[in-house]
């Protein structure tokens, strides 16, 4: 499928290019897609919970009186669960397991993803953006030309770009990131997607 290229800043060119067909109108797979989202997602968790058992609190291992003849209940130390400040019985032990996915189930479901958006007509591809001036300014106007200024944007680059940096960075809904970090989730959750037509190339050897 052929879409339009944008210049750097914002406006239609006469050029066009043709997108990848196994890429951009691929067969989509939605189970597959919300396969690849339950897992990002889930590896994003940074910390899971833990509870110190009666090994790990700190505490003295003296036993607390005397095994008989007390009246009480037998016991040990002090940091048994039944007491206060104890260790915690058959607590969360913190340890987080980590979801995977095959790389050609990755690809599958970037793919269906992307084609969802073309769909959508949310994927727009520009040219000459490196050139742009740094000044957030003319990044909303580039985003404002676009008719995207009320839109979330995903912004992808094949390489760290300092213009490019600066002229977006201070616009809220503009995120900018490499393309080689996409992925199904960002794809799907994105409003609206810019590929630099350098990006495009990149995808193509990707996937």
């Amino acid at each position: 499928m052929k879409i339009a290229i944008y210049d750097k800043n914002g406006k239609k060119t006469e050029k066009q290019i043709t997108l990848p067909k196994d890429i951009f109108e691929a067969k989509v797979n939605l189970k597959l897609m919300a396969q690849a989202v339950k897992v990002f997602l889930a590896n994003q968790r940074k910390a899971y919970p833990k509870a110190k058992n009666r090994s790990e609190v700190t505490g003295s291992t003296k036993k607390i009186w005397r095994q008989k003849g007390t009246g009480r209940a037998r016991h040990g130390d002090n940091k048994a669960p039944i007491f206060v400040g104890g260790g915690k019985a058959h607590g969360p032990v913190g340890i987080k397991t980590r979801l995977s996915l095959p790389k050609k189930m990755k690809k599958a479901a970037l793919r269906s993803a992307l084609s969802v958006k073309l769909k959508e007509e949310a994927i727009f591809v520009v040219d000459g953006l490196e050139k742009i001036t740094p000044k957030t300014k003319q990044g909303a106007k580039f985003i404002k030309n676009l008719d995207l200024s009320d839109k979330k944007v995903s912004l992808y680059l094949v390489a760290v770009n300092d213009h490019v940096g600066r002229a977006f960075s201070n616009l809220p809904n503009v995120k900018v990131s490499l393309v080689d970090k996409i992925n199904t989730y960002q794809t799907l959750s994105s409003g609206k997607i810019i590929f630099t037509k350098e990006a495009i190339s990149s995808l193509k050897k990707r996937l």
